[in-house]
């Protein structure tokens, strides 16, 4: 995740960060963070069994479609994502209520896996195919889809940072790398761009690209429901 700089202008008066997040921000950042501490003590086990593997694969398990979304690969992975929900979760928990951040943040990650997966079984189905042709590259390439984890809360992340801008959206944000400074809405559709482009060129393949844009897009959808419904801020 790019990180970020953001200030809402409270006062805090001294107190600890972790008393100025709310409930469901909170309890997030804490889990991940058990996870991450978990991941480190037994790293294979986490991954093989918590992490998302294709469903073909051996390692697949039905609870990983939730799961996926607490594991981290790294120390700057879990970093960035959880200073990014911080920032951004904060504020729009705090607009509509703990209970429609929460269906809001596993929409947007479980969006951000949904897509990810289909565009792995178009992979898979142009691997086969070539497979059937007697391409050995590409059963080296789908052997591998197969074994390939996906892990992270960047999916929910995103759709965090869209549904922040979607209430904000002339909201200034400053990169810290590069140093930019632009409003929420234009910086999320370059962030959107830039994630397809990458997602259809393979650029970084390491990275879920078109997991981001799965989150992004089921946030954008859910925000639009909920406002057409006048339901967005009702916190019941």
């Amino acid at each position: 995740m790019p990180d970020y700089y953001y200030y809402n202008g409270e006062n805090q008066g001294g107190r600890g960060f972790m008393a100025n997040v709310p409930t469901v921000t909170r309890n997030l950042i804490i889990i991940n963070v058990i996870v991450f501490i978990a991941t480190l003590i037994n790293e294979n086990f986490m991954v093989t069994t918590f992490a998302m593997f294709y469903p073909a694969s051996q390692y697949f398990h039905s609870w990983q479609i939730l799961t996926h979304m607490f594991m981290h690969g790294g120390f700057w992975h879990i970093l960035f994502n959880m200073y990014t929900l911080w920032m951004f979760g904060s504020v729009l928990e705090r607009m509509i209520g703990e209970k429609k951040f929460l269906i809001f943040y596993f929409v947007c990650g479980l969006g951000a896996v949904a897509l990810h997966t289909g565009v792995e079984y178009l992979q898979a189905q142009g691997y086969m195919a070539a497979m059937a042709e007697g391409s050995a590259t590409a059963a080296q390439s789908y052997a591998a889809l197969k074994m390939t984890p996906t892990l992270g809360a960047s999916g929910a992340i995103y759709g965090v940072i869209i549904g922040y801008a979607m209430l904000f959206p002339e909201s200034r944000l400053t990169l810290l790398f590069p140093p930019v400074t632009l409003s929420a809405k234009w910086m999320v559709i370059i962030f959107a761009v830039a994630e397809l482009l990458f997602g259809i060129t393979g650029t970084a393949v390491s990275i879920a690209h078109f997991a981001h844009l799965g989150g992004m897009l089921f946030g954008w959808l859910l925000i639009k429901y909920w406002r057409k419904k006048g339901t967005l801020f009702d916190r019941n």
